[in-house]
């Protein structure tokens, strides 16, 4: 059995897994100022972004849901892994070579399930692609050549074939060293009466990669008429492979998501590959499974979908009344984008596939121009189901549009639809046909419930929260000043912890120019999981001043803080004087008098030096 990994392999592990560039594979990150990053959290879903990374001191939090540590917590979380195994998924992606305190250097592949089972499907790849260009392969090469798919094309996309055989794989994985419960637990291999025996006979492959490119699972094709399976056959749900979770395609497309803000769902893999081959680099498919919630939630991360920023998705569909079922099935999921979301029907009900046969790469790229608003394809689609010629027809078809148009969120694109609506159904009577809406959407809403007011924060708590942010992130800017200050100058809970984490750590003043090591020596210091997420969240919330700034708003926070101590001085030494009798106490009474106006004076330059931010 392994040792534990070695401190110092730890350290390096982090000091060579850029925290920005490990997050960035899963999400996309935009510069929020000062240094930080921002994005949609992977950890829970939000409207708009309060996932805060800050590369300077190898940290994240988020605002939203609490989450926060940095890149190997960042791994554990996302990747659902112990601790070692995320230093070790981490040190291969780094190339290095991990040493254990006991039993010397382990490979990665004698640790951790995942990291067995990554191994095993990487290797299952190689050997399905390597297949694909054997004798016995010929009616997989057929089946590509058919659709437009050169050699080159399909070791781009790692496409492969499974040999018509009972174990084939399983033999070469076991000679590897894998397990027959590691290919049964992975879905690439069933039990059989022998021995595990291949899910994969006899059908063309497709490598499925999550968005850091690591194989989770497999899509295959028939092939042979003798196949008596269903034409498509998915991977079952694994450790690794959750279809509802999975997109094909998105480890080679969530850049140019990012980059261009724009997402096109396909239904396969061959359209897939039809689209980044005609220079549509957006596109991915599910995975035998329809277009759900859980798959938005990936493609919100690298859209980063929010109100400030307007992307595009696109659904393509047959122009049948399957395909325009399953749009109206987007439909219902659309609420759950910030995105301007499209549908791209095909008339002749051709897939991207299919239309890049007949009609080469440009007719792929027109369809996915000549994209429609999905609520104009849901408000059409619904209406062209009844008979427009009569009032009856009319009548039904807007009650049956109505709950559409009244869904949607933005109170301006309603009422243009609404518009468009009674256009189509030719009423030519927009008053009427919004007051049916109207009571659609009231029936739908329900009295409008009035946001509960925010309490007010605090100034004081505010000041105190500003100064803190600055110990752990600026230190040198406060340095002995602020280690200078009573315990009692911080009052909200959460800051008192923090101060008390601060001091234990030799306060701000040993903290040099602060950075990875001194925010490592905080996080030591933080006994608890709520101390060390407080410390955590501070050094990476932002500092509410400009860079060139942050000298002149250290002061003014210390100031401040300082006035608000001098304050609760100043408060009690007027408690005490009204307590005295001026006549028979006067020398008692003259001294606190004397000390209230010093302490007013102070009170006054304090407050000038606050101002001064």
């Amino acid at each position: 059995m392994a040792g534990r990994i070695r401190d110092v392999d730890i350290a390096l592990v982090r000091e060579r897994s850029p925290i920005a560039d490990v997050i960035g594979e899963h999400i996309q990150l935009r510069n929020a100022g000062g240094g930080n990053l921002k994005g949609l959290c992977p950890f829970h879903d939000e409207k708009s972004p309060s996932f805060n990374v800050t590369p300077e001191r190898g940290m994240y939090f988020c605002f939203g849901c609490g989450e926060g540590g940095d890149v190997i917590t960042f791994v554990e979380k996302i990747e659902h892994l112990p601790f070692g195994e995320a230093v070790e998924r981490l040190a291969q992606r780094a190339g290095i070579q991990l040493q254990y305190e006991q039993g010397g250097y382990v490979p990665k592949r004698d640790h951790g399930e995942r990291a067995r089972l990554i191994e095993a499907h990487r290797v299952a790849a190689e050997f399905y692609a390597e297949k694909l260009f054997g004798p016995d392969a010929a009616p997989g090469r057929r089946f590509l050549s058919e659709r437009g798919f050169e050699r080159a094309d399909a070791e781009a996309f790692g496409v492969g074939y499974a040999p018509a055989e009972w174990e084939a794989l399983a033999r070469h994985l076991m000679g590897r060293g894998f397990t027959a419960d590691e290919l049964v637990k992975g879905g690439l291999a069933r039990e059989g009466r022998r021995g595990p025996i291949d899910r994969f006979r006899g059908r063309l492959v497709w490598p499925i990669r999550d968005a850091t490119g690591d194989v989770i699972g497999f899509g295959a094709r028939k092939l042979l008429d003798s196949d008596d399976g269903p034409k498509y056959l998915n991977t079952p749900d694994s450790p690794l492979y959750k279809k509802s979770q999975v997109l094909y395609g998105i480890d080679l497309a969530k850049r140019e998501i990012s980059k261009r803000a724009q997402a096109v769902i396909v239904e396969g893999y061959t359209d897939v590959m039809a689209c980044h081959l005609a220079g549509v680099p957006t596109a991915v498919a599910t995975c035998g499974t329809s277009f759900g919630e859980e798959h938005i939630k990936i493609l919100r991360r690298f859209l980063l979908d929010q109100a400030e920023f307007r992307g595009e998705v696109i659904f393509t569909f047959d122009g049948d009344a399957a395909g325009q079922k399953a749009a109206l099935r987007a439909f219902a999921d659309e609420q759950k984008f910030v995105t301007q979301t499209y549908v791209a029907v095909q008339s002749d009900g051709l897939d991207p596939c299919d239309l890049r046969i007949k009609q080469g790469d440009a007719a792929v790229r027109d369809l996915i121009a000549s994209r429609e608003p999905l609520f104009q394809f849901a408000i059409r689609s619904t209406i062209s189901r009844y008979d427009l010629r009569s009032n009856e027809g009319k009548i039904a078809a807007l009650d049956a549009a109505a709950p559409i148009v009244a869904g949607i969120k933005d109170v301006g694109l309603r009422k243009r639809y609404a518009i468009d609506l009674d256009r189509w159904l030719g009423f030519m009577d927009e008053r009427f046909v919004m007051q049916r809406i109207g009571e659609v959407a009231n029936t739908q809403q329900g009295r409008p419930q009035r946001a509960p007011k925010a309490a007010p924060v605090d100034p004081g708590v505010r000041v105190e929260g500003e100064l803190l942010k600055l110990a752990v992130q600026r230190p040198a800017l406060l340095g002995p000043r602020f280690d200078a200050l009573d315990q009692q100058a911080f009052t909200a809970p959460d800051h008192v912890v923090l101060h008390k984490v601060i001091v234990a750590a030799g306060g701000a003043g040993s903290a040099g120019h602060g950075g990875r090591e001194w925010v490592d020596r905080l996080l030591e210091q933080a006994h608890d999981e709520s101390a060390r997420g407080l410390v955590t969240r501070f050094a990476v919330e932002p500092i509410q001043a400009d860079a060139h700034a942050e000298e002149r708003y250290a002061g003014a926070m210390l100031a401040a803080i300082e006035a608000i101590a001098v304050d609760r001085a100043i408060a009690q030494v007027k408690s005490r004087i009204q307590r005295l009798n001026p006549v028979e106490e006067q020398q008692e009474y003259n001294k606190l008098f004397g000390e209230l106006v010093a302490l007013e004076q102070q009170r006054r330059v304090l407050r000038e030096r606050a101002a001064g931010s």
